[in-house]
C-alpha cells in the first residue's frame, strides 16, 4: 500500500487524512487553550497586585481551577467537528461535553464560593469568633447544593427523569430519616450552636469533668482541645444537653481568697491587716479592690477573707497577679512582725500532787 492509499484508507467512514488533521486541530485547540488559561491567569494577578480588592484574585484562582481534562474535552470535540460521524456518535460526544462543561462549572462555583468564605472567616475570626462555624455550615450546605443541581442537570443530559427521580428521593428521604435520627439529632444541634452561638471556636469550656478549648464545631460533633493536650470529641446533642461553663465569655474574674494569723497577733496588729491586704492588691494595674475583714475565728487563726476583681480572663494573668498580692501581703507581715498561721495543738497536763509517803 503506497503513501496516497494510506492516507485515502477509510477507518469508521474517515479517511486517515481526516483523521490526522482533526487530531491535529485538537492538539493546536489543547495547547492554545492551556496557554490561554495561564496567560489569563497571570494577567489576572498582575492586575491584582497592590489593589485592595480580592475580586481580580478571586477570579484568577477560579481560572487557574479549570481542569486539563475539560480542556481535553473542548479539544476533542473542535476537532471531531472535522470528521464526519453518524448521529448517534455526534450525539454521545456532545453529551459528554455538556456533562463536562457541567462539571467544570460546578468546580468553579464550589472553588470560587470556598476562596470567598475563606477570606470572610479570616475576617470573622477576629471580629466575631462565633460567626465562624455558621460560615462553615453555610459552605457545606452551599457545596452539597450545587452538586446536587449538577448532577440533576447531568442526569437530565441522559435523559433520565428526573421529576420522578426527584419524587422517589423525597419519599426516599423520610425512610433515611426515620433511620438516621441521632445523626439528624446531631445536625440539628449544630445548627442550633451555630444560630444560637452558646460558644465560639477559641473560647475555653467546661463540661462536666472535662475541659479544653474550642478547635472546631462540626455537623455532627463539637472538638475541644484539652489543657493535657489531648482532642476531646462530643456530639453536638450531648454537648447541649449538658451543663456548660463558658470562660471564654468572663470579662473580669472575681477572686476569693483567704489569709490566716496566729491567736498571739495584737489587736494592733489586726487593725492593720485589712489595710495591707487592699495595698497589695491595689498595687497592680488591672486588679479592683472590692473587700478584705476579719471574718471568724478559726481552730488555730484568725481568719481574715479578702475579695478582688481581676480585669482580664486569661488565667495566667490571674496567677501573676496573684502571686504578686501574696508575694506583697510576706514582705508586710515581715516588717510588722504578724505570724501566718499554721496547724496546732496546745496540750494541757494537769498533774497532781503526789502522794505523801506513809511513815515506818
Amino acid at each position: 500500500m503506497d503513501l496516497e492509499q494510506l492516507i485515502e484508507y477509510e477507518i469508521f467512514g474517515n479517511s486517515v487524512l481526516a483523521w490526522c488533521l482533526a487530531a491535529l486541530i485538537a492538539g493546536v485547540v489543547y495547547i492554545a487553550l492551556l496557554l490561554a488559561r495561564r496567560g489569563l491567569c497571570n494577567s489576572l494577578n498582575r492586575l491584582a497586585e497592590g489593589r485592595k480588592t480580592d475580586r481580580l484574585r478571586l477570579a484568577a484562582t477560579v481560572v487557574g481551577k479549570t481542569n486539563g481534562w475539560f480542556l481535553l474535552f473542548i479539544a476533542l470535540f473542535v476537532g471531531s467537528r472535522f470528521v464526519g460521524f453518524d448521529d448517534q456518535p455526534a450525539g454521545f460526544i456532545a453529551h459528554l461535553v455538556v456533562i463536562a462543561m457541567l462539571v467544570q462549572l460546578g468546580l468553579w462555583a464550589v472553588v470560587g464560593l470556598g476562596n470567598s468564605l475563606t477570606k470572610r472567616r479570616e475576617r470573622q475570626m477576629s471580629r466575631d469568633p462565633g460567626s465562624v462555624a455558621a460560615l462553615d455550615m453555610a459552605y457545606f450546605a452551599m457545596r452539597v447544593a450545587i452538586w446536587a443541581v449538577v448532577l440533576l442537570l447531568v442526569l437530565d443530559n441522559l435523559g433520565v427523569n428526573i421529576t420522578a427521580l426527584v419524587a422517589g428521593l423525597g419519599v426516599g428521604g423520610i425512610a433515611v430519616a426515620l433511620a438516621a435520627q441521632s445523626v439528624l439529632s446531631d445536625l440539628f444541634a449544630s445548627l442550633s450552636i451555630v444560630l444560637d452561638k452558646p460558644f465560639a471556636i477559641g473560647d475555653f469550656l467546661i463540661i462536666n469533668e472535662f475541659l479544653g478549648s474550642v478547635e472546631k464545631v462540626g455537623l455532627k460533633t463539637t472538638r475541644l482541645r484539652s489543657l493535657s493536650g489531648e482532642q476531646l470529641i462530643f456530639s453536638n446533642t450531648d454537648l447541649l444537653n449538658s451543663r456548660i461553663r463558658n470562660f471564654g465569655r468572663m470579662f473580669e474574674r472575681r477572686v476569693v481568697f483567704s489569709v490566716g494569723v496566729t491567736y498571739q497577733t495584737s489587736s494592733e496588729q489586726l487593725k492593720v491587716i485589712p489595710t495591707i491586704i487592699r495595698n497589695a492588691i491595689e498595687a497592680n494595674e488591672k486588679t479592683r479592690f472590692d473587700r478584705a475583714h476579719f471574718q471568724r475565728y478559726g481552730d488555730f487563726a484568725l481568719i481574715f477573707e479578702s475579695v478582688f476583681f481581676v480585669q482580664s480572663p486569661d488565667y495566667n494573668t490571674y496567677m501573676d497577679i496573684q502571686q504578686a498580692v501574696n508575694l506583697a501581703i510576706f514582705e508586710r507581715f515581715e516588717e510588722e512582725g504578724i505570724e501566718f498561721a499554721y496547724p496546732t495543738q496546745t496540750l494541757y497536763v494537769n498533774q497532781s500532787a503526789p502522794a505523801p509517803m506513809p511513815e515506818a
